[in-house]
């Protein structure tokens, strides 16, 4: 506690330092990696995840993001087994990140598949669609799991943050008794599905953005063509230069720049139903 304000000191993630050394602490001996699910045969846009910006595909700047995040140990890049696939496959292997494949339709397999292959303790559910999430916001869900005595953390389920920061963090043990609890197809192809509907099961601790971040409705993910073209103007705006530019970043440009928020304000973005 802060002598002089009487508050408890906090440090640039939101959590008290209480709470980040519990993290600290819990962190030991566990591994914890960022599953991105990415397939190329999106039913909206095809090869979506490997269109490019400035010379380098979407998906590329996801794995930037996940590699500035402190606290994952590794990254694995969960795909289908389809022959489309290869070229996912392939670009993991060049962007040396492991590479799990399986069904398509059972994604929540797959996600299990995916954590096992590396030897996962805690999983960091990311979709492959999020080309600009924030490496903070990531980092803060990560540690809000770790520093709480609960199942499942997210700031995706309760909609504050702008579509395309959405992050998820489970035990994979948590995720295995999950599916041996569900063969619900919905379930299946809906990763936490199941965790999130039943909250009596799997105890949850759920963020929700700052004021200043509270803009649920703006679409920052990768799900049409006008999703792209805003995408693309937000990368080559903040360039090489800054290219883990944060969603405050982003926020501030686009109130700025009101004409660029409504290229995609159009874009209705699918839930789990």
């Amino acid at each position: 506690m802060s002598s002089e304000s009487g508050r408890e000191e906090r440090d640039a993630h939101g959590l008290g330092v209480g709470a980040v050394r519990m993290a600290s602490d819990a962190h030991s001996g566990m591994k914890i990696v960022a599953t991105v699910e990415a397939r190329m045969t999106s039913s909206r846009m095809p090869g979506k995840v490997l269109m490019e910006v400035v010379g380098q595909p979407l998906l590329h700047y996801l794995v930037a993001r996940l590699r500035a995040v402190p606290s994952l140990d590794d990254i694995v890049l969960a795909t289908t087994v389809n022959s489309t696939d290869d070229i996912l496959a392939a670009f993991a292997a060049r962007e040396d990140i492991a590479c799990f494949r399986a069904s398509e339709a059972d994604v929540m397999q797959r996600v299990i598949g995916a954590a096992e292959s590396v030897n996962a303790d805690v999983v960091v559910e990311i979709t492959g669609d999020c080309p600009i999430i924030d490496p903070q916001i990531v980092e803060q869900t990560i540690r809000m799991f770790l520093a709480h005595d609960v199942a499942y953390v997210s700031n995706a389920h309760i909609r504050s943050y702008p579509y395309g920061m959405d992050t998820q963090v489970f035990s994979l043990e948590t995720l295995r008794r999950s599916a041996l609890m569900t063969v619900d197809p919905l379930d299946r192809e809906h990763v936490t599905l199941h965790i999130r509907n039943h909250p009596e099961l799997f105890p949850q601790v759920h963020l929700v953005a700052p004021p200043e971040l509270h803009w649920p409705e703006l679409g920052l993910t990768l799900d049409e063509p006008a999703d792209y073209e805003l995408l693309r103007r937000v990368i080559e705006h903040f360039g090489k230069e800054s290219p883990l530019f944060g969603c405050t970043d982003v926020v501030r440009v686009l109130r700025a720049n009101p004409r660029w928020v409504s290229i995609n304000q159009s874009v209705k973005r699918k839930g789990d139903n």
